[in-house]
């Protein structure tokens, strides 16, 4: 393959397109369901022993797939090395990601962090094999930050995790 010289310039793609599902190499199935589906909350769509499983929200055929294809008792990736930043879980509303810091704090994980970045809230935490987990929700787009311009602002401030659990619990008392 020859690299051009000069940038090549594509068109952006359709706004359509979208990310479909990402799959995990996990080193212990069943440790990894446990925190996808015990933990989370995720579906069990379909398992092939102890090497594969598909699970998902909503019944769709799969969000995550995990499987121990190369991995059956490996260890996490070392610092510093190329690889998965995070998965980010997209939740519909602050009141569902509120949900699942609750379900987080019952199981005892605890946070790599949380942040405010003005499109969105976020938490950050580990799966078992050490894989970055993001789950947050997105703030409407008209209330998105801009500069002066009109251009996109986003920034990373400390979110305050008791007035996000507040948003979980407001929801179960409507």
């Amino acid at each position: 393959m020859t690299v051009p010289s000069q940038p090549v310039v594509f068109q952006p793609i359709d706004s359509r397109v979208r990310i479909g599902h990402v799959h995990l190499k996990v080193a212990n199935l069943e440790r990894a369901l446990n925190f996808y589906c015990g933990a989370l909350g995720f579906e069990l769509q379909q398992r092939f022993g102890t090497q594969a499983a598909f699970i998902s929200a909503g019944g769709y055929h799969h969000h995550i797939g995990l499987n121990t294809w190369e991995s059956q008792g490996g260890s996490p990736p070392p610092p510093r090395c190329t690889g998965l930043y995070h998965l980010a879980i997209l939740y519909p509303t602050r009141a569902l990601l509120a949900d699942a810091l609750r379900r987080v704090v019952a199981a005892g994980m605890e946070l790599d962090g949380a942040a405010d970045h003005g499109v969105s809230e976020a938490l950050y935490l580990r799966d078992p094999d050490g894989n970055g987990v993001e789950l947050y929700w997105d703030r409407p787009e008209k209330n998105w930050p801009k500069t002066a311009a009109g251009e996109l602002a986003m920034f990373t401030r400390p979110l305050n995790l008791n007035d996000l659990l507040g948003a979980a619990s407001s929801s179960h008392s409507n």
